[in-house]
């Protein structure tokens, strides 16, 4: 796996996460696997770095780049795949899936006005598509161990820190461990895409105030919006915890947030809050809402679009929008939508509820990776509900593949 980054900030910490692993794979080469307690210590300096480009996006969610920068956060956790069996290949994928969703962002922003940006994301993209080649050529199933030379421990890993081996002479590797060129870039793509990371340190100030809600905001009195469904259990569960699993992570306290940026309202970190409102509301405005949990948000007047991006057991009510509303990363999401509304797009979201009205019956769903999704239709005054499909069978009709919903059975 070939990275070429420059000695800026963010650039620095991708670089040592991609250091850190291949000190590790150096020491699977050639020493014999150590209990599983002694392997979570080992895994412990390649899951401070992923934390640590975690939370630089964390503080810079105001800058420019912040697509950029998601796509980073969001596909690093990858460097887990060496405590995931028995497929660590389709679970890198799994990550780069999920930077492909914001890096499609980069491209449809920059892809008629600045060709370093589509350089940039080809290039990244790229890292995990070397990746996959790689484990699927030398850890299939698993990372592999070692059969002869010492039991791992901290000791062999500052051995191989200091001088690239945990043995005198070493045995013959199982495979090699990934490359990285952190060289000088040479040719002008690579310059280009080092001059777009530098860029990625440079966020905009953020405004501290929160935005107040009076008693007169309270919102829509709707009941099945408070109607919280059990939790739906998540079907990548099956992984073996990388060493970025939330249990493993430090705890963070963060401030609600709910203020307008620019042309885009902030609605971050709000626990158990069941009447925050927004009005005044202009065309250009976009909504994002973040690691919001059991609560209720509406949105009065007319609005570009609304993302809502890892939170639990939230509702939403909007009045109109133009664009699109987007729901990712999420769980138990609860929509009631008053107005219109074009599209509605669910991606890797466990249990979402979409109240459509009269006027928004034309809307179009688009889902990928979701599960207990269901649309409410109004009917003689009251709701009639249909699942969105999960399952789908494919057939080759003699000329190209032909896919349509798999019936429901029970």
């Amino acid at each position: 796996v070939k990275c070429s980054f420059n000695s800026n900030s963010r650039a620095e910490m991708v670089r040592a996460a991609f250091q850190a692993q291949r000190s590790f794979l150096v020491l699977a080469s050639q020493c014999q696997e150590p209990q599983e307690n002694e392997v979570a210590v080992l895994l412990k300096p390649i899951s401070e770095k992923i934390q640590e480009i975690q939370n630089f996006r964390e503080r810079n969610r105001g800058s420019k780049m912040f697509n950029h920068l998601s796509a980073v956060s969001e596909s690093i956790p990858a460097l887990g795949w060496i405590a995931v069996s028995p497929k660590p290949g389709p679970y890198v994928k799994e990550m780069n899936d999920a930077a492909t969703f914001y890096t499609n962002r980069v491209l449809k922003d920059y892809k008629n006005s600045d060709t370093r940006h589509v350089d940039w994301v080809k290039s990244y993209l790229n890292i995990w598509s070397e990746l996959q080649a790689y484990i699927k050529e030398h850890h299939t199933t698993g990372l592999t161990w070692s059969k002869t030379g010492p039991v791992a421990s901290s000791m062999s890993m500052r051995s191989v820190l200091t001088s690239g081996s945990c043995l005198s002479p070493p045995p013959p590797p199982p495979g090699p461990p990934p490359t990285f060129d952190t060289e000088t870039p040479k040719d002008e793509g690579t310059a280009a895409r080092s001059a777009l990371f530098a860029q990625l340190n440079q966020g905009e100030a953020i405004t501290k105030g929160l935005r107040h809600v009076s008693d007169d905001q309270k919102t829509h009195k709707n009941p099945s919006l408070r109607a919280q469904g059990p939790p739906v259990r998540s079907p990548t569960k099956s992984h073996t915890p990388s060493p970025t699993s939330p249990k493993n992570s430090p705890q963070q306290n963060h401030p609600p947030v709910l203020e307008l940026e620019g042309k885009k309202w902030r609605v971050e970190y709000q626990e158990d809050k069941n009447d925050l409102v927004i009005n005044n509301t202009e065309l250009k405005q976009v909504a994002y809402i973040f690691k919001c949990n059991k609560s209720t948000l509406q949105i009065k007047g007319k609005i570009n679009s609304i993302t809502i991006d890892n939170c639990k057991k939230f509702g939403l009510v909007f009045d109109n929008v133009v664009g699109i509303v987007e729901v990712i990363n999420s769980r138990d999401i609860q929509i009631q939508v008053m107005g219109k509304v074009p599209t509605i797009s669910i991606n890797k979201t466990e249990g979402c509820h979409i109240y459509l009205s009269e006027e928004s019956l034309d809307c179009e769903i688009v889902s990928a990776k979701s599960s207990e999704m269901n649309i409410l239709i109004p009917q003689d005054g009251d709701y009639k509900e249909f699942p969105v499909p999960e399952q789908f069978k494919t057939a080759w009709d003699g000329s190209k593949l032909v896919t349509e919903p798999a019936e429901i059975v029970g």
